[in-house]
């Protein structure tokens, strides 16, 4: 009869000892494999986001937490009978976030405030930057345009981004025949280590009065690392005011 009992026992002990082994053992993997690691794509708030799939660990940000672009001003250039240039100064005072690609449009306007003229264009949008957006040779059928219109037209998708043409200097700008067919050179070098495509230069021209009065574009296809280009822009007219300062900003197209 004790002998029976003991065995007994032994056998619970056994099949205890069997489940526990089996509980610590397969408990584990069964956690680890339901469990679904948070990520910046599952439709949830989590690991320290501001917004569903926004902000915390994430790269696309929540609106709320980004100081709102400014748009500075806009201006149309005549380039020749008929044809004009156009530029827009924007500010973007975020320091680590931008946008990727952004949908602008420009309008313009004649004396009657009748629209003359529209384009619209991708930009990328640089962080804790001045940039100018350019588009030239708009046609206004013979009208003037005496005023410029500009917006963008979709919603930001702001995220944390570099500036993508960081590391590209601007030197020795010089102009030449600037009351006749105005020329401007610059030499530009990459400092990274690591080659630049497609950079678009920018320059821009002010008076004394700090009115810009003209505006051109130039595109780098490849700037390698560390390579050193000399870039120029040209007008078919000379200007109209004595040049007081030449700003040429580099800016990535969107992909």
């Amino acid at each position: 009869m004790a002998t029976s009992q003991w065995a007994r026992r032994r056998q619970t002990m056994y099949a205890g000892g069997i489940f526990l082994f089996l509980f610590f053992t397969i408990t584990p993997y069964i956690l680890i494999t339901s469990y679904d690691k948070p990520t910046c794509f599952d439709g949830k708030k989590n690991q320290g986001e501001v917004s569903v799939d926004l902000g915390g660990p994430c790269t696309l940000l929540d609106e709320s937490t980004v100081i709102p672009h400014t748009i500075l001003w806009a201006r149309t250039f005549e380039v020749r009978d008929g044809f004009y240039n156009a530029v827009a100064y924007i500010e973007n005072p975020n320091q680590e976030a931008g946008v990727k690609d952004a949908v602008y449009q420009f309008k313009f306007y004649d004396a009657q405030n009748v629209i003359i003229g529209e384009r619209f264009g991708r930009v990328s949008v640089p962080p804790g930057k001045v940039f100018p957006i350019f588009e030239s040779r708009i046609d206004t059928g013979k009208r003037i345009p005496v005023r410029t219109f500009f917006s963008f037209v979709n919603d930001f998708a702001w995220e944390k981004m570099q500036d993508s043409a960081r590391g590209i200097t601007i030197n020795n700008t010089r102009i030449s025949n600037a009351n006749t067919s105005p020329r401007i050179d610059a030499d530009v070098r990459n400092n990274l280590f690591e080659s630049r495509k497609n950079i678009v230069f920018i320059a821009t021209i002010f008076d004394s009065n700090g009115n810009a009065i003209a505006s051109s574009r130039t595109l780098v296809e490849r700037l390698k690392a560390d390579e050193k280009k000399t870039i120029a822009f040209t007008w078919p007219e000379g200007f109209s005011s004595d040049i007081a300062r030449i700003d040429i900003v580099p800016l990535a197209i969107p992909k």
